[in-house]
């Protein structure tokens, strides 16, 4: 009895050892979660490099603990609307506006790693992007300790770089 006793308790060590350790793989930090701010925004196109979002490009990038994620840039320059009333905007402000900004959401995932490996939208002020998937081969976030680069290379073969810092809680 007291051999089975041994075998048993040291069976059950073997299980909790191997299930710590396949806990402590697939659970590395999620790298990209947080609120990260944008610093600059960047298009390359035809050999030349220029603000996307304008000379004061504002947004924020949220990356939940449950997979969510909200993106928002806009050019910080965009000329306000003579009406107060966002549904009368003029064709020309209008158009400035939506050519000048993006906000967007969904879910997204990490590699084993913590690492960002994709995201899909579900809902964008560009209705084109609405249930789209991108993996990381299509949108690249690497983070370098509070810093982000954002890279993606636009349809037309443009290609966008949007660096973040990480937003940090004023108490810490």
């Amino acid at each position: 009895m007291p051999l089975m006793r041994a075998y048993f308790a040291a069976a059950i060590a073997a299980a909790a050892i191997t299930a710590t350790s396949a806990q402590a793989q697939s659970s590395s930090p999620n790298k990209v979660q947080g609120t990260w701010r944008v610093v600059s925004a960047q298009i390359e196109e035809d050999g030349k490099t220029r603000p996307v979002y304008g000379e004061q490009p504002q947004g924020m990038l949220v990356f939940t603990p449950d997979m969510h994620f909200v993106e928002v840039l806009t050019d910080g320059s965009t000329p306000r609307f003579a009406s107060s009333a966002r549904g009368q905007g003029t064709d020309a402000e209008n158009r400035a506006a939506m050519a000048s900004s993006i906000g967007f959401f969904g879910t997204y995932s990490v590699d084993e790693h913590g690492e960002f490996s994709g995201n899909r939208v579900l809902g964008s002020t560009f209705p084109n992007w609405v249930g789209s998937t991108r993996t990381s081969k299509e949108l690249s976030l690497v983070v370098k300790g509070d810093r982000m680069s954002e890279r993606f290379q636009r349809p037309e073969g443009s290609r966008v770089t949007i660096e973040f810092e990480r937003v940090r809680n004023p108490t810490n």
